[in-house]
């Protein structure tokens, strides 16, 4: 029996956090790709791809939440994760409010991502 390796799209400014929850997942046996950029994300990433988003909030040129808003709207075919340094917790809300699984602050515990990806794709109960 083959099983088919779950897709995860990063999109995140910082290439060094894009390179550490690669290299993190892909341990996990996850496919990952990842992106420095919305705008790129955007492009290349059709709104059908199946997979879980692990987005940043704080980026330039476009932001975490005008990648939500590019998105199909709730209901979307692909669960998102929120990681950002920011501590307000305003944050939490928004996301949870706009359909994230949940949302996580940088620095954040490897396992805490890996059971929000479970979640995300129906593996586990949300936490």
């Amino acid at each position: 029996m083959v099983t088919e390796k779950k897709q995860i799209f990063i999109v995140d400014d910082d290439e060094s956090v894009c390179r550490a929850l690669s290299i993190l997942l892909g341990t996990y046996g996850f496919n990952v790709d990842t992106f420095t950029s919305a705008v790129k994300f955007l492009s290349v990433v059709a709104d059908s791809a199946p997979g879980c988003l692990i987005l940043d909030i704080h980026m330039p040129m476009m932001d975490g939440w005008q990648v939500l808003e590019q998105l199909p709207p709730l209901g979307r075919r692909r669960p998102f994760i929120i990681i950002s340094a920011d501590k307000n917790n305003g944050i939490k809300n928004r996301a949870l409010k706009a359909g994230a699984v949940g949302v996580l602050q940088k620095p954040f515990d490897d396992q805490n991502l890996i059971d929000l990806i479970d979640v995300a794709f129906g593996k586990k109960e949300k936490i």
